[in-house]
């Protein structure tokens, strides 16, 4: 939301610093045109990112928002430029930002299920009309299952994108019989994306195969509980895997180029950005009180040299505890970090 290299990340981070700044110290400290900073603080205003505060009155009163002037007219978001000039502007307390962020998640998180819930729905209508319906097929073999995911494989030319739930009733055989199909279509161009439960890496089976892949080069996430099995290849085909109704086994769905087909892509890509990415030596950490803290300063925009001088640590020791706090949250930027680790408990 906040990135740091972005416009917007360098606006809020530098007002982060500065409270109650005007545009044209913003514009200066920042590097940017005063213009674009002001389009920026606007639009974070808009937001709730950000509050502009008339500089010229006593007492210092929000102008944005719902304040208002003598003659009763909004006095915030309708200013012309030149009168923008002349506010101090305001950030909201970064761990509000970070808060609205992972609510913003949960919401589309619940989209996602109930995405989830209509496919249950249609997949029990399906299976009325003799085991098809339009562009779905319904098969109950485990054989053809995986024959299907195989040719689902083979028949990719871009990516493979996977949300891996349990049961996880795979053979050792089985995951390495995938394994090697998988490193061959990797080494042919095949990006792989998968999702995994949460609790995957407590599998004994699918646990080591996940971290092998990772390895390898898939780029893998997790989320505490997938709503549903799937594998999608390129905009193809889509296989929904479903436990069987009251007996043992599973069924799957085969969807072709479909509006259903675009549908489970959307959530796929809607999952995969809540979910956590997966490494190999952050599974299972705990994090101790000085990281936790080094990650709220980190998350609130402040620089090595000032997370050092807050916790009267040397500079050194930050560098390397930011390092090592950003790959095992798998994490580009501080923000980012931020926002990881608070899914995962840690703030």
């Amino acid at each position: 939301m906040l990135d740091p290299e972005s416009e917007r990340g360098r606006v809020y981070r530098c007002l982060v610093g500065h409270p109650q700044a005007r545009a044209a110290e913003l514009a200066a400290r920042a590097g940017l045109e005063e213009g674009a900073v002001l389009a920026v603080l606007r639009g974070l205003a808009e937001e709730g990112v950000v509050v502009a505060f008339d500089r010229s009155a006593a007492d210092r009163s929000a102008v944005a928002g719902h304040s208002a002037t003598a003659d009763g007219h909004d006095s915030g978001r309708g200013r012309d430029v030149g009168r923008d000039h002349d506010h101090g502007w305001e950030a909201l307390p970064p761990g509000r930002i970070v808060e609205a962020v992972l609510q913003s998640d949960a919401l589309r998180q619940a989209t996602a299920r109930r995405a989830g819930a209509e496919l249950e729905r249609l997949y029990r209508f399906a299976r009325r009309d003799a085991g098809t319906y339009g562009a779905l097929e319904v098969v109950e073999d485990r054989a053809q299952v995986l024959a299907a995911s195989r040719r689902l494989q083979l028949a990719a030319r871009h990516q493979i994108r996977v949300i891996d739930v349990p049961p996880y009733s795979g053979s050792t055989a089985f995951y390495l019989d995938q394994e090697v199909l998988q490193r061959q279509r990797m080494a042919a161009g095949v990006a792989y994306r998968s999702i995994y439960h949460g609790c995957a890496f407590d599998d004994p089976v699918a646990g080591p195969n996940m971290a092998r892949m990772i390895e390898a080069g898939e780029q893998a996430r997790t989320l505490d509980d997938p709503p549903l099995k799937l594998a999608l290849g390129d905009d193809d085909l889509a296989i929904v895997t479903l436990p069987a109704d009251g007996r043992p086994g599973v069924v799957s769905l085969l969807i072709r180029p479909s509006a259903l087909l675009r549908a489970l892509a959307a959530v796929f890509e809607t999952l995969w950005r809540l979910a956590v990415p997966a490494t190999v030596d952050g599974v299972g950490l705990q994090i101790d009180d000085r990281d936790r803290r080094i990650l709220t300063l980190m998350a609130s925009g402040a620089t090595d040299d000032a997370i050092a001088r807050r916790l009267g640590l040397g500079r050194r020791t930050v560098v390397r505890r930011v390092s090592a706090l950003l790959a095992q949250l798998g994490a580009t930027t501080r923000f980012q970090a931020g926002v990881q680790a608070a899914r995962r408990g840690w703030l």
